[in-house]
């Protein structure tokens, strides 16, 4: 009896121990965090567009910069909308595949990896996608998942290299330097 006590206190001690050394780790990182000025990243800045982005283009016309640039990827805008019982022709896969990565998975817009895992969902090699939460699926007569995962799945290696190189390059800011002064 004696011993389990025993064994009982040592094992709440080093629980214990363990707990306030996850604190005083948490304060000191904090500590660090707001010393520095990094408490004013969030984490939906993380997912949100710059604001040299914003000026530049918005989110509902990204999709025309893809096909600006990338003229040969597959549009599948023959979908007919809910609302209009029309061809919605400016809901397009990239439209979509924008979508799906935003606002969906809620990945980065601006590296190249998030957009290659986004890439490996429609090819069935990384996340399940989901028919009910697919971007369309509410606006459109017919769901569009299948027709887009077989378009994706009929690029190229070199056609998804570009197409993710095209998004990164539309999503990330171009910084020019600026002149340097002499005092």
């Amino acid at each position: 009896m004696k011993k389990k006590k025993s064994l009982l206190w040592s094992t709440l001690f080093a629980r214990q121990t363990q707990y306030l050394a996850l604190l005083i780790t948490l304060m000191v990182v904090s500590a660090i965090i707001l010393g520095t000025g990094a408490s004013k990243l969030t984490h939906t800045n993380l997912f949100s567009i710059q604001p040299a982005i914003a000026q530049r283009i918005t989110p509902g016309e990204v999709w025309q910069q893809v096909y600006q640039q990338l003229p040969d990827f597959p549009r599948e805008n023959k979908y007919i909308s809910n609302e209009t019982g029309k061809v919605a022709e400016n809901n397009t896969l990239a439209n979509r595949l924008i979508r799906y990565h935003i606002y969906i998975k809620e990945r980065a817009p601006n590296y190249r990896l998030d957009w290659k895992l986004t890439l490996a969902d429609y090819l069935g090699a990384n996340e399940i996608m989901y028919d009910n939460t697919y971007p369309g699926n509410d606006t459109l007569k017919q769901n569009p998942i299948e027709g887009d995962r077989a378009a994706i799945a009929r690029l190229s290696r070199r056609q998804r290299n570009a197409l993710v190189q095209a998004l990164v390059n539309i999503f990330t800011p171009q910084t020019t330097p600026q002149p340097k002064t002499d005092n």
